[in-house]
């Protein structure tokens, strides 16, 4: 006897539909320690497809879903490396962790 199972579509789940998005925004930081440092803490959100941080410019420039990854979770993740970002500073203490390289002018807060 032959028996054929049939699944019905509807149990087909249905994925949100990823809402891919660029970004660019200022990372502070000086040295190739620090883009290491910078690159690898965004790539580690889900959702961050790719992330690189320029050097001279100090320019983060993302492909992401924002649907996953939103700008203030990924800016708050590089920040607790120790670099500041426009939507999230870097605790005192894990700035003043970084090596002496690393060490960036910071703004005083207003």
């Amino acid at each position: 006897m032959l028996w054929v199972f049939v699944l019905p579509l509807a149990l087909v789940a249905q994925e949100k539909k990823s809402k891919k998005a660029k970004a660019s925004f200022e990372v502070s930081g000086n040295c190739e320690m620090c883009k290491l440092r910078i690159e690898k803490a965004a790539l580690n959100v889900k959702g961050v497809k790719m992330a690189t941080w320029d050097i001279p410019s100090n320019v983060m420039s993302v492909i992401y879903d924002s649907n996953k990854a939103p700008l203030k979770t990924l800016q708050g993740e590089i920040a607790k490396v120790g670099h500041d970002t426009p939507l999230v500073k870097a605790e005192d203490v894990v700035y003043d962790k970084l090596p002496m390289c690393c060490l960036y002018e910071r703004l005083p807060e207003e």
